[in-house]
């Protein structure tokens, strides 16, 4: 692969317009355990902007959220989603049954060969799927 420059390029954030931030930071909080890493007023209006963030990830990776958002229905055949990992098979067994408990799972617990693992979907407060999955070689504690 050829880059510009000499540094190799990073990931570094996804950003989402949200139709209710105050719902987006409690599911990225509560479901997700993601902490508010910054946050501004932008514009004329005040409008905040918050960027989350696992703890310790800070500098490395963040989901932006941005106000104004008109929200989604993501329909079952559209996979598109964000991913999380978690630490154990019964993390992703518990939050599909919180999920279910609450309306918003969009796919019941699965496991799949390596490299995907075991794995639900959650549907955010904007309609779109947050993945919480174990088993997959990714994240900080892959091997």
């Amino acid at each position: 692969m050829h880059y510009i420059g000499i540094m190799p390029r990073k990931l570094t954030h996804v950003a989402l317009h949200v139709r209710d931030l105050e719902a987006s930071l409690a599911f990225y909080r509560d479901y997700c355990g993601l902490h508010v890493a910054h946050e501004r007023a932008t514009g004329k209006d005040g409008a905040r902007v918050v960027w989350m963030a696992a703890p310790g990830q800070d500098r490395r990776f963040v989901i932006v959220l941005l106000p104004g958002g008109h929200g989604r229905e993501q329909p079952p055949q559209d996979f598109s989603h964000i991913g999380i990992a978690v630490d154990s098979l019964a993390e992703v067994e518990a939050i599909a049954a919180r999920a279910e408990r609450e309306g918003r799972l969009a796919w019941p617990v699965k496991s799949e060969p390596w490299p995907v693992g075991t794995y639900c979907g959650v549907y955010d407060p904007d309609g779109s799927v947050v993945e919480f999955s174990f088993g997959q070689p990714l994240g900080e504690t892959a091997g």
